[in-house]
């Protein structure tokens, strides 16, 4: 599962100063000033706050408590990607979490709506950095161009770590003995983009990507809880849990195999799940994609395979790949913001 990102190098001489303006430094996201004069927001020296929701029943309104994030990197849009550290109140796991929001989040007009989120898991053991953070790999690029072409919904992109330490895999799992990553990915993140951003309250705004290891724990996170999570892009290949640590532990490693998670979906009859696969032509792993489509690509499972000519296992690639139509594809399916008229 290990993905190489050549992130040194020449890669680096490309950077701009003003790259890292401002890193290191605290930041808000969604605040708009209160209108009129009541509340202390309206007051000198007041805080902003949240507006009130919409009348859409599905927007969830930052329930708290509010994250202190401090900058990592800035976009040429001025948008902002920054870090916290979260503390899993129900794993009891404690790691980094970045976070990105489109410039629409700060747009007045949305101030009321929900957003949907995407989260974005990175290959290898994804400790103790989530490379998706690093703008190198357009990531969150993609999403606002996708947004101006109107092929992709301005997400707001969480970015967790992936496993508690460097030498291990742990799948995004909750193996016995171990740090419960499982609840980690499909509880404490989501509660904490709940606590820090507009979201919905439905399963329609909520999303995975991730790539090699972070592509595995992304669908079988969906399938685990199609209740919570609709859709995932799950780039380069990887399919079954494949952990060490799962030895002796035959029953929990079925609960985290997604082909065995998703038979249960099919026999169950839903809800329905997306799963877009993307793979390079230039790496291995389609085969075990088609033959998980061939089984198991049926009734509430909708699946589909995007390659990526010349493509090698790397993010730039499944950066491009969502260019060129995974992005789209999966803004198809989930809940966009709505701004308010006028």
């Amino acid at each position: 599962m290990v993905l190489a990102l050549l992130l040194g190098g020449g890669g680096f001489a490309a950077w701009k100063l003003e790259w890292f303006s401002g890193n290191g430094e605290a930041v808000s996201f969604g605040k708009t000033p209160a209108s009129g004069s009541g509340g202390e927001a309206g007051k000198a020296g007041g805080a902003p706050t949240e507006a009130a929701p919409s009348g859409d029943p599905d927007v969830q309104m930052p329930t708290g408590p509010k994250a202190q994030f401090k900058q990592t990197a800035k976009l040429d849009d001025g948008t902002i990607v920054a870090k916290t550290t979260l503390v899993g109140a129900k794993s009891g796991f404690t790691g980094d979490v970045w976070v990105w929001a489109p410039k629409q989040y700060d747009d007045p007009k949305y101030a009321k709506s929900g957003f949907p989120v995407l989260i974005a898991l990175p290959g290898g053991e994804g400790y103790p950095t989530n490379y998706w953070a690093d703008r190198s790999l357009g990531l969150h690029k993609a999403i606002s161009d996708g947004v101006a072409a109107g092929t992709s919904l301005p997400y707001v992109v969480i970015m967790p770590v992936l496993n508690p330490d460097n030498k291990y895999y742990y799948d995004g799992s909750d193996i016995p003995g171990r740090p419960k990553m499982g609840t980690w990915m499909a509880e404490d993140v989501p509660d904490f983009a709940k606590a820090n951003f507009r979201t919905y309250k439905s399963r329609d705004g909520w999303a995975f990507m991730g790539s090699s290891s972070g592509a595995f724990v992304g669908m079988k996170t969906v399938l685990q809880h199609p209740d919570k999570f609709k859709a995932v892009i799950a780039s380069g290949g990887e399919i079954v849990p494949d952990s060490p640590l799962w030895k002796g532990h035959q029953a929990e490693m079925d609960a985290n195999n997604p082909e065995k998670l998703a038979k249960k979906l099919i026999d169950r009859k839903g809800p329905e799940v997306y799963i877009n696969f993307q793979i390079g032509t230039k790496e291995g792993g389609k085969d075990r994609m088609v033959k998980f489509q061939q089984e198991y690509g049926k009734g509430p499972i909708k699946t589909t395979i995007r390659d990526i000519q010349n493509g090698e296992h790397n993010g730039w690639h499944y950066v491009r790949g969502m260019k060129e139509g995974s992005l789209e594809w999966i803004s198809k399916v989930l809940k966009a913001p709505k701004p308010e008229a006028g």
